[in-house]
């Protein structure tokens, strides 16, 4: 179903596009709809949607985490975030949510001060993009959780699905740029790959995916090429062209409304 060894010339295979497709219409009915047309940004690696400088490795992560947080419309949700290393599941607390799960109308009710543990590779502090990305991918797989019905795909494709609706909540920039799957990988040991974000999908895949934020959003393409890796920007092209190509489609998407919000959502 993905394609890990695409032709950069190449757009995905019908099944891929289809599913794609599926996950943003998924998405705009579980994560809202208005929100995604009238606040999502496309969130760009660069000073301006990343300003500022810390002196130390944990202030930086930081720093670079409460900000994905606000991009994403999450800024409400309580989080700790901690090194890898020092990460035990067994410590995940329980978040009650109230109100609307992102956007400024959330409210967060922790039980008993829990909040999320969110891990971080220290090594990704001087990669960025790849950290941004991670951080993104966090927070959309608890997101995706909050969903009254499960992503598109089975829970086999969960977290190909969640790389989706990370680019759905504006990071595809990053999730495009920084995709690495190790198993494509020549040698394990290369310094490269400790601050890589390891990824489900491939960066064609991911790019599609970009495309199709880009299409939703009315982006100009300029927009997008700038930020993105050269490598990766023919594909961008002929993958745009291809996804508005479908125009059908394309509209259904952008006429979801919003589905009634529930009372009170826990993760």
């Amino acid at each position: 179903m993905f394609s890990l060894f695409k032709s950069q010339k190449e757009v995905l295979d019908e099944a891929s596009i289809h599913w794609q497709f599926e996950v943003f219409a998924w998405a705009l009915r579980e994560f809202d709809a208005d929100l995604f047309f009238s606040n999502t940004l496309l969130v760009t690696p660069t000073n301006e949607h990343f300003p500022g400088r810390v002196d130390s490795v944990e202030g930086m992560a930081s720093l670079i985490f409460d900000q994905v947080k606000q991009y994403a419309q999450l800024a409400h949700w309580p989080c700790q975030l901690v090194p890898r290393s020092d990460y035990d599941p067994s410590q995940q607390g329980r978040v009650a949510i109230a109100g609307a799960l992102r956007g400024q109308e959330g409210i967060a009710q922790p039980d008993a001060d829990a909040c999320l543990i969110i891990a971080y590779n220290p090594n990704q502090v001087g990669n960025p993009e790849a950290l941004i990305g991670e951080l993104a991918y966090t927070l959309a797989y608890y997101l995706s959780t909050m969903a009254k019905e499960p992503p598109p795909g089975g829970s086999e494709n969960w977290p190909h699905a969640c790389e989706i609706l990370t680019v759905f909540l504006g990071f595809g920039l990053m999730q495009a740029n920084t995709a690495f799957n190790f198993r494509q990988a020549g040698c394990g040991s290369c310094s490269s790959a400790a601050a890589s974000r390891e990824s489900h999908l491939s960066q064609y895949d991911l790019t599609y995916a970009l495309a199709l934020f880009t299409a939703l959003k009315s982006l100009p393409e300029k927009q997008v090429l700038r930020h993105l890796k050269k490598s990766l920007r023919g594909y961008f092209k002929a993958a745009l062209r291809d996804i508005l190509g479908r125009e059908e489609v394309l509209e259904r998407l952008k006429l979801l409304s919003v589905s009634t919000l529930k009372p009170e959502t826990a993760l």
